[in-house]
């Protein structure tokens, strides 16, 4: 579990600005994203800043007859002055995982012979985006999201959240 907001004794708090990507192309798509940011709030014990506009788009990556509901949810967290972007970003990571999970998501990536990674139909994906002016790189997490900026599905609802701080 996430527990960026534990509480440490006479230390300075700082606000880190966290940007998640939401996709869904299976069942009720509004729904499972709107379920999806609720686990969130839960998760990160607080309410999000921020939520996009839904947008519908193709399938990016692979053939479906299912569209996809995209949103962006930007939280505003409350982390330790001096918190170890990687270690945050990693237990984000895991629980946007979790929430993958318990929505029914198979999460375990497939690859085809060449190596490349194989897409597929899904009730919910999570992606973190952004966070804060973080810059991760490690096996497990690039940050900002490395394909971001090829996929509208991002950009759009991104563009139109970008900079909020108060609940829509």
């Amino acid at each position: 579990m996430w527990d960026g907001r534990r509480e440490t004794r006479h230390q300075e708090r700082k606000k880190v600005e966290l940007y998640l990507g939401l996709g869904s192309n299976q069942g009720n798509r509004e729904l499972n994203i709107e379920h999806a940011v609720s686990m969130l709030n839960v998760e990160f014990k607080t309410p999000y800043k921020a939520i996009s506009s839904l947008i519908e788009t193709d399938p990016w990556g692979f053939e479906s007859q299912s569209r996809f509901m995209n949103a962006v949810v930007l939280y505003e967290l409350d982390l330790p002055e001096g918190y170890n972007p990687e270690a945050e970003g990693l237990m984000i990571l895991e629980a946007c995982k979790d929430i993958e999970r318990r929505m029914g998501r198979d999460i375990e990536p497939r690859y085809d012979e060449s190596g490349k990674r194989i897409y597929s139909d899904r009730p919910i994906d999570i992606d973190i985006l952004l966070f804060g002016d973080n810059r991760i790189d490690c096996p497990e997490l690039t940050v900002p999201h490395k394909l971001m900026q090829e996929r509208d599905f991002v950009m759009i609802p991104l563009r139109e959240i970008a900079g909020q701080t108060g609940n829509d």
